[in-house]
């Protein structure tokens, strides 16, 4: 028998206040019933839901709680348990949707108590509760009562309830539909109207307080302080205002020199970490006179990464695109520009600790599609941001991925390969013991005191430089950490970070033709790498020309895609594996680890129609498990134990920037089938861990155990919230609305009920990739077979003759 507590009853008396959209005037409202009542827009954003007009309704007729549970069906007859067989309500039969009249604290208390069994304060499927919860229906007044069942429709509850109460809501109607809401709906419905709200950042007076905050700060110093760039002095003053108007932020304010990526220096400021000054607008009065600064928006991953990320807001900003928010995806854009001009480069994120650092480089893709979604009767301004933008991708190639260290001069293919010294101070304290403790031993000093003499130099020790080189990179690569970037990242030219330059190229390349009549003039003075780069002379004995010389044209940039794009093919393809792989430039020759990173050749449109067909074909199939895509191949992975523990960014975990690379470069190629199914697979497995515990969105998943629970180094990002999850995770917010984009409305269906990808696939006929290799393997034995067989049949007749 599944037994539950039954919240008091609420019926609403004279006095009581109750939210319904739409009501009218008090006089009127005691003659009318509830069903014939304006019902407001059932699945509303929670601030328009519950900030409602409020009315006084009379009491009528009120049945006690043991009234109420007189009603209902005993829980035992005779000393046994009677089990309900049905959805049993107690309420009048009605074509009208239903609705509940509602105590906010009174429910939530008694949902918490019974159901939410290991405290974590939400409602999950590994919750042993009844799964039950009697509420009183609104056409009754409260007089009789309808059963809440199951996980989803109580989790639901909870979040409605907690947003009633951060609205200030005592009392509620709640419509039935708000908790059996289609669960893509919901979630989709929450991204768009909830979590990006909650995940934006403004970096001024009034959004310093949140985006100061520094989870990964572990210094004794936790006051908040900004670093302004040397060239930005009304910034400067802005802040240095900022912190005299209010000393209770305690902010501090410094000014960096003029290159503030040395090395040695960002090391000086590990003891006192900050944050970087991004781009910043007129702030202006109702006559449109400007009156001081103002911060630009911007969207943070969440969860401990609160500051702007390179390639997380480039997901982050498809999602964005999907929803309608094009100028707070824009807004990222101009930081990125400013971060270009400031600080060098697109950082790993907008943190003093990170000044050296760049992540995958995205700018031009995500420049050009905002582009083509700004209004087109404001065509000159339009046309003046892309130009800022594409001139600062420009610089940044130059300056950034195409000299030394990321260059390598032999292949001229690049490396994420940035400067640095020390261990990185942004990862958890105790994140490289195993790795200090054999040095630290040898020294006979702590692992605390050997991590000081060698920051300070104190202590050489080259193999750890070489080791803190390597690691570096992985996190410039974006994949911290993995099996294949372990102790050779810096030397690796990696197919991701290739196939993101040539489409840096071909996009530089089509926007100078297509915007800016195939003549662009750079206004930044800098020295631009040779084209098209030879690999018979030292990189270093290439002269550049300065940017100022003459202006740019389209032929220049494709001729250099085209030149990568050959470089790649010599050291990057394998025709026998039928994939691209990394290539080691100190060992000189391929790393064969299986990446998924694979398909971004066919992302940034590089591989051709053969190769296309050969990864689709014979490398999809090592990817594709029930949850979409893996990062990597089990096999490449190798084995994991006590001393060599999983990665998370290897198998079996799946992460939104390569599902949504590969659907977009399968759909490019044609393989829009393939593309549907894995946006498919992926959107099931966030839809049944939204639906099985209470709402969450984290950054990755075990695709393999369609789990987001990470048994990896890092564990998992954005589980941690109370009752109502608040932000989701940046990236996988928006590999979701993105997946959607994928999906046909038979396929969505379809995933609104959970319907499993296994289920669904075999009954829609559909042949996964690894299933047609098997056939095809399989009619190539069975050739074969045949073919052995009429040999044997030949001879038998030849040896009889």
């Amino acid at each position: 028998m599944i037994s539950s507590k039954a919240p008091k009853p609420y019926h609403p008396s004279k006095g009581d206040e109750v939210a319904v959209a739409g009501e009218p005037d008090s006089s009127t409202v005691d003659r009318r019933s509830f069903s014939q009542e304006q019902r407001p827009d059932l699945f509303a954003p929670a601030e328009q839901y519950y900030n409602r007009p409020t009315y006084n309704r009379t009491r009528t007729f009120s049945m006690g709680a043991n009234q109420i549970q007189a009603k209902r069906r005993p829980e035992t007859y005779q000393g046994d348990k009677v089990g309900r067989s049905r959805r049993l309500s107690h309420d009048e039969p009605s074509n009208t949707p239903r609705r509940f009249l509602v105590d906010v604290d009174e429910t939530m208390r008694i949902i918490l108590e019974q159901e939410d069994l290991d405290g974590d304060y939400q409602i999950s499927i590994t919750d042993a509760g009844p799964k039950l919860l009697t509420l009183g229906t609104a056409t009754s007044n409260g007089h009789k009562a309808f059963d809440i069942r199951g996980n989803y429709m109580l989790s639901n509850l909870l979040q409605e309830l907690a947003l009633a109460r951060d609205h200030g809501r005592k009392h509620i109607v709640l419509d039935e539909a708000r908790l059996a809401e289609d669960p893509v709906q919901r979630l989709s419905r929450m991204i768009k109207y909830s979590f990006w709200h909650s995940l934006t950042r403004r970096i001024d007076a009034d959004g310093l307080e949140l985006i100061c905050a520094d989870p990964k700060n572990r210094g004794s110093n936790q006051n908040p302080r900004i670093y302004v760039p040397h060239a930005a002095p009304e910034i400067y003053e802005y802040y240095m205002k900022v912190a005299q108007d209010k000393p209770h932020l305690h902010l501090e304010v410094d000014r960096l020199p003029e290159n503030p990526d040395d090395p040695h220096f960002v090391k000086s400021l590990n003891d006192k970490p900050g944050l970087l000054a991004l781009e910043m607008r007129p702030k202006l009065n109702e006559k449109g006179e400007k009156v001081g600064l103002e911060g630009i928006p911007f969207v943070v991953p969440g969860a401990r990464f609160n500051e702007l990320y390179n390639w997380d807001s480039y997901f982050i900003s498809l999602g964005l695109l999907v929803d309608g928010h094009t100028e707070l995806a824009k807004g990222i854009v101009d930081h990125f520009i400013f971060e270009i001009r400031h600080y060098g480069k697109i950082l790993n994120g907008n943190r003093s600790y990170y000044l050296c650092r760049s992540q995958p480089p995205f700018l031009t893709d995500l420049a050009l599609q905002i582009y083509s979604r700004l209004h087109r009767s404001k065509e000159a301004e339009n046309n003046a941001w892309l130009k800022r933008a594409i001139q600062a991708a420009i610089k940044e190639y130059h300056n950034v991925w195409m000299t030394a260290p990321r260059l390598d001069p032999i292949t001229g293919l690049s490396r994420f390969r940035p400067e640095g010294l020390g261990i990185p101070p942004e990862t958890e304290a105790s994140h490289f013991t195993h790795i200090l403790q054999p040095f630290a031993q040898q020294h006979g000093i702590s692992v605390l005191e050997f991590t000081e003499k060698y920051n300070d130099r104190e202590i050489e020790c080259p193999e750890l430089d070489e080791y803190f080189l390597h690691d570096r990179a992985v996190r410039e690569s974006g994949h911290d950490t993995t099996y294949r970037f372990e102790k050779r990242c810096a030397n690796l030219a990696t197919i991701d970070l290739n196939a993101l330059l040539y489409k840096y190229e071909v996009d530089i390349a089509s926007a100078i033709r297509d915007v800016f009549d195939d003549k662009l003039e750079l206004e930044d003075d800098f020295i631009l790498t040779p084209s098209p780069f030879d690999t018979a002379t030292p990189h270093t004995s290439q002269v550049g020309r300065h940017s100022h010389e003459i202006p740019q044209s389209s032929a220049e940039w494709f001729e250099r895609a085209e030149g990568r794009r050959q470089r790649i093919d010599k050291y990057l393809w394998n025709e026998g594996k039928s994939m691209y792989f990394d290539y080691d430039t100190a060992k000189k020759k391929q790393s064969l680890y299986e990446s998924v990173t694979t398909f971004w050749a066919m992302w940034a449109g590089h591989a051709s129609d053969h190769q296309a067909e050969k990864l689709m074909t014979h490398a999809l199939p090592k990817f594709e498990v029930i949850g979409g895509l893996v990062s990597g191949t089990e096999e490449s992975r190798g084995r994991i134990s006590l001393d060599r523990p999983n990665r998370q960014w290897d198998f079996p975990y799946a992460w939104p920037p390569h599902q949504i690379t590969s659907w977009v470069g399968m759909e490019r190629y044609g393989y829009l089938e393939d593309a549907r199914r894995l946006a498919y697979r992926w959107v099931y497995m966030m839809t049944i861990a939204f639906v099985d515990f209470n709402g969450v969105v984290p950054e990755k998943f075990d695709a393999v155990k369609l789990s987001h629970m990470v048994d990896a180094e890092y564990g998992n990002q954005g589980l941690d919230f109370k009752m109502v999850p608040r932000e989701g995770f940046g990236w996988t917010n928006s590999s979701f609305q993105v997946g959607l984009t994928f999906l046909t409305q038979h396929m969505r269906k379809a995933v609104s009920v959970c319907t499993s990808p296994e289920i669904f696939f075999s009954r829609a006929g559909v042949n996964t990739a690894a299933q047609r290799q098997e056939e095809e393997a399989a009619e190539t034995v069975e050739k074969a077979l045949q073919s052995s067989a009429a040999a044997a049949n030949k001879s038998k007749n030849a040896a009889a003759s």
